[in-house]
């Protein structure tokens, strides 16, 4: 089968098997069924077909930045008067953030180093609670491992969105996501409301691409949006039915990307992950019980906002527990901008000599 016509059964295979995963997900009660259950079925056909063939699956990475688009306007439609009256509240939780960042930074290091065996360089950047991209980016130019550290934050990535909803489902009992019934429609939605998302979510996108914002497909459709929503310009419902679909194709195209390692190589970056996830979700709760008297936001809402997971993945964790994703997607931004920073301050010590 020739390149043209692999891709698209590829993609028809991915998405296929990632709704069936959605689907008996949902069955059995899991926490964001469409975005765990794609992710886990489609990562479990990746390495299946990886390990046969030899050969790495891709997505679309336009389907994927369209859908998150989507994702990113509908987390503006959330936006209200509410979420203004918190803005006290930030210089205290940002402040947090920053100690979040270097404590997570110095555990993971110790994690990374010392019972990983990293190269200091590797180490480093596999340690940075944010800022995959940029990460891998400037960790390549200090001399670390790309593939070691590629793999390595995308599994912080997976294990965190993975524990959060588990570990409320475990504390309340209780489901999250529309395995709990839980919905952005507060009334009925019609043709028009699909249109605006959809329109937002392009003009959204070219607006954060021009302007260089970080995680320009999620946060030029969510200011556009929430912008036009809160002042009146617009009033638009977020179908659930679109949010489904969405998490849909940001599960398998995480999914897919589990074909470009080995078992082995992935066992080691998961029992790595799972310590460093857990040390650092730990800091994020003590982080979060501190806070919660201190500000007026719930101690679910600060959790997620400091569980370093993806923008758009704990977005849409805290849009299925009704908290404000407007709120906790600042906060994700910050620690990735500071993140990505402390990794370039690092890098002008780390540049291997003779370069």
């Amino acid at each position: 089968m020739n390149l043209r016509m692999r891709q698209p059964a590829e993609l028809a295979l991915l998405l296929g098997t990632g709704l069936l995963g959605a689907l008996v997900a949902q069955a059995v009660g899991l926490p964001i069924p469409f975005l765990l259950g794609s992710l886990v079925a489609t990562a479990a056909l990746a390495l299946t077909l990886a390990a046969r063939t030899g050969k790495a699956m891709g997505f679309p990475v336009r389907l994927r930045a369209i859908f998150i688009g989507m994702i990113g306007a509908m987390i503006g439609t959330t936006f209200t008067p509410d979420v203004v009256s918190l803005a006290p509240a930030l210089p205290i939780t940002l402040s947090a953030m920053v100690a979040f960042v270097l404590m997570a930074l110095g555990a993971n290091y110790a994690i990374f180093r010392h019972l990983g065996g990293y190269d200091r360089p590797t180490a480093t950047y596999a340690a940075m609670p944010g800022g995959l991209i940029e990460s891998v980016e400037i960790g390549e130019r200090a001399g670390a491992d790309t593939v070691t550290l590629s793999i390595q934050h995308f599994v912080r990535i997976v294990l965190v969105i993975v524990t959060v909803p588990l570990l409320f489902l475990a504390v309340t009992g209780e489901a999250v996501g529309s395995a709990a019934g839980q919905t952005l429609e507060t009334s009925a939605t019609g043709w028009l409301d699909w249109a605006l998302v959809v329109v937002l979510a392009l003009a959204g996108g070219i607006l954060g691409k021009r302007l260089r914002l970080p995680a320009a497909a999620l946060i030029g459709p969510l200011i556009l949006t929430a912008g036009m929503q809160a002042t009146g310009v617009i009033d638009v419902e977020g179908p659930q039915l679109l949010l489904n679909a969405a998490q849909l194709v940001v599960g398998a195209s995480l999914g897919a990307r589990f074909s470009t390692t080995t078992p082995r190589r992935l066992l080691l970056a998961l029992g790595l992950g799972a310590v460093s996830t857990a040390v650092t979700l730990g800091i994020a709760s003590l982080m979060s019980l501190a806070l919660a008297p201190l500000v007026p936001i719930s101690f679910q809402t600060l959790l997620i906002s400091f569980s370093p997971g993806g923008v758009t993945e704990m977005s849409l964790i805290a849009l299925s527990i009704g908290a404000s994703p407007v709120l906790v997607s600042v906060h994700h931004l910050f620690r990735i901008l500071f993140a990505v920073a402390v990794a370039g301050l690092t890098a002008r010590f780390d540049t291997p000599s003779g370069d």
